[in-house]
């Protein structure tokens, strides 16, 4: 790494062992609660010299309008309809970047548009990687809302071949990502200074989407996401976030819609996901790197949001060594696609862990499910995920509630539950549950303060 590029990781890594909003920050603008509200200032990105014509880079046009909002006190920055070009987008305490209806913003595929490398959390470990498409650091008050389209035009060419698999475009002899993940869990259950942890350019970790990265009072709202290199809607370290009225378009790898991240005070509501992977996952760090970190994520509410596609509708892990607690979704609709075949949503609840992952999972209620299409396992606990450092800490997992379920497309265990022996799940409460196609019996494998009420499966009750 030149000298310049590393006094710029080692300022920021200065800045961030300073304080995070959820580790005890003290400053009153930065640990505010609720939705942020912004001044009724406009700043168009066409005034600082931004034309919508799909190909004249806007990068800098979005910045000036970003600098000049903040400057300002707080207000919108305002992108009409048209098509946009621009590399990353960075917000700052008081801006609401406004994408409107009509508007396309058109992220670039060249992976040294998102260098300088910036702070980020990349499955669960810290590191200096490429900047997300959206980011934002140790800001507040911070929104992106509209009707607009944010694309970020990743495909078999661009940033998926990194995940090194022919699905996705990657060939013999291509980059793949697999040899800085290992280095980069190396890293994390090693130790040290963040500020050490540099890959970014040469290297081949994906970018999230939308990334607050210790932030407070955030909002995204009304705006359709689609073709994300990673990860969608990544909050991490934050605090007061809400996601509303959003739609999350991804078949690529890794695509999860919404992934709060050692994250307090979240609400998901009314979102459409159609993704390859976890619709919501709720995680807060990985192994050594999640425990050394020590956030958890807590009182996350999920409501009325539709899943098209993914794996779990909620998937809690599965790194979630810092622990999560108080989570509560309900009216999940998980609509049968006659286009997609029955090839619907994996689970309607996951929890994952590995043997080796720590932290806890506790007081989880789902409720008020439909499901007429296909899933695999509607309800799952397991700690047989992949993935690991080698040694055994099994997480704690209690108070797991499911009431009134619908789940009336085949599917293979319509339960199933597998602790460890030496970390048992406890109080898993099943209520009001119909299983109308299920191959096999519900399996519960050490499992303790197991209650059911009312819960049927192929028309016989259990």
């Amino acid at each position: 790494m030149s000298d310049p590029a590393r006094r710029h990781v080692l300022r920021l890594g200065a800045l961030a062992a300073a304080a995070l909003p959820l580790a005890g920050a003290t400053d009153a603008a930065a640990t505010g609660r609720g939705r942020p509200r912004f001044p009724d200032r406009w700043f168009p990105v066409t005034d600082h010299g931004a034309v919508g014509d799909g190909t004249t880079d806007c990068t800098a046009a979005l910045r000036a309008a970003v600098r000049a909002c903040h400057a300002a006190g707080g207000g919108h920055v305002l992108v009409e309809p048209g098509r946009w070009a621009t590399g990353p987008v960075h917000l700052l305490s008081g801006v609401d970047l406004h994408v409107a209806k009509g508007a396309t913003l058109l992220f670039d595929t060249d992976p040294a548009a998102y260098l300088p490398v910036v702070r980020t959390r990349w499955q669960g470990i810290e590191v200096y990687n490429y900047s997300p498409l959206v980011y934002a650091y140790r800001q507040h008050d911070i929104a992106v809302t509209g009707g607009g389209v944010l694309d970020a035009r990743s495909d078999n060419a661009h940033w998926w071949p990194w995940k090194g698999s022919g699905q996705y475009g990657w060939q013999t002899g291509m980059p793949h990502e697999r040899e800085d993940w290992a280095t980069l869990e190396q890293w994390g259950a090693r130790g040290g200074p963040v500020a050490d942890r540099v890959l970014g350019a040469g290297h081949h970790l994906r970018p999230s989407f939308v990334q607050p990265y210790a932030c407070a009072n955030v909002l995204i709202e009304g705006v359709t996401l689609r073709n994300s290199p990673f990860w969608n809607i990544h909050p991490v370290l934050s605090r007061d976030i809400t996601v509303r009225d959003v739609r999350v378009e991804c078949e690529g790898p890794n695509s999860d819609g919404c992934d709060p991240d050692s994250c307090e005070n979240v609400t998901i509501e009314r979102v459409t996901f159609a993704t390859h992977d976890d619709c919501v996952a709720i995680k807060s760090g990985r192994d050594e790197d999640g425990r050394r970190v020590g956030v958890p994520s807590r009182h996350i509410r999920i409501r009325d949001c539709v899943y098209l596609s993914g794996g779990a509708a909620v998937a809690i892990g599965s790194e979630m060594s810092g622990g999560v607690s108080d989570v509560v979704a309900r009216g999940l609709r998980l609509p049968y696609d006659p286009e997609l075949g029955e090839a619907s949503v994996a689970s309607v609840l996951n929890v994952k862990s590995t043997p080796t992952r720590g932290g806890y999972v506790r007081d989880v209620r789902v409720t008020d499910v439909d499901a007429p299409g296909w899933t695999y396992v509607p309800f799952e606990v397991t700690f047989q995920y992949a993935g690991g450092t080698g040694g055994t800490l099994p997480a704690e997992v209690s108070g797991l509630t499911a009431a009134r379920w619908s789940v009336r497309g085949p599917c293979e265990y319509p339960v199933r539950v597998r602790g460890p022996a030496e970390a048992p799940v406890s109080g898993v409460r099943l209520d009001r549950l119909t299983f109308d196609r299920a191959a096999r019996d519900p399996l519960f494998q050490s499992a303790t303060d197991l209650s059911l009420h009312r819960v049927t499966v192929n028309g016989e009750p259990l």
